[in-house]
């Protein structure tokens, strides 16, 4: 059940415990329910969970644990249309690339699970209802923690239209819509290679 306390440091959204246990969201509710999981709510009413309550799980049931290795290139696409999350998702597997993809409906949802992620590339839309791409971007670039962060922003506005939103944050790349996934494929073939380097 929703243990109300102070959160411990590690925590985790449901959608990122469910990736972890390789459950569906539902699964992880249910353990959370069953007390089989630790997790509370916030103020703002989004579940965390405990890290270390994860791991003690996955040990009582003979699971992997937790992997500290960083050797697949982590991205998470954050858009608040379904369809284009099940596609990138979708052609994302189809790369047969060393990728671990991580999609979410909400630039607030990443801001609190970010940490956890620990993503090597971000993919935002721009326009989302509530926070949005250009908050997420100004969030992140002004963070010492995600200074090397790959920053990718989709949007159909004009360059005259972002900058009078204020603009981009130094270094992020635009990618249009339709998203051209040709480009990438050949983007992400290219930053695989240099993160397996990186690994070796």
């Amino acid at each position: 059940m929703d243990v109300a306390h102070d959160a411990p440091d590690e925590v985790c959204g449901t959608l990122y415990a469910a990736k972890l246990l390789g459950l569906s969201v539902g699964s992880v509710q249910t353990l959370v329910e069953r007390n089989q999981l630790q997790a509370w709510k916030t103020k703002g009413g989004h579940r965390r969970i405990s890290l270390q309550s994860i791991r003690d799980y996955q040990r009582a049931q003979g699971m992997s644990g937790v992997d500290s290795k960083h050797t697949m290139l982590r991205v998470l696409v954050v858009d608040d249309d379904p369809v284009s999350l099940e596609v990138f998702r979708h052609t994302i597997a189809s790369w047969n690339l060393p990728i671990d993809c991580t999609t979410m409906p909400s630039a607030l949802e990443a801001i609190i699970d970010i940490s956890s992620l620990n993503p090597d590339v971000l993919i935002t839309d721009l326009k989302m209802p509530g926070v949005d791409g250009f908050e997420l971007l100004r969030t992140l670039r002004g963070s010492a923690n995600f200074a090397s962060l790959i920053l990718v922003a989709l949007t159909g506005m004009s360059s005259e239209e972002v900058a009078e939103r204020g603009g981009l944050p130094p270094n992020t790349l635009i990618a249009q819509k339709p998203v051209d996934m040709k480009w990438m494929h050949g983007f992400f073939t290219a930053l695989t290679s240099v993160h397996q380097l990186k690994q070796a």
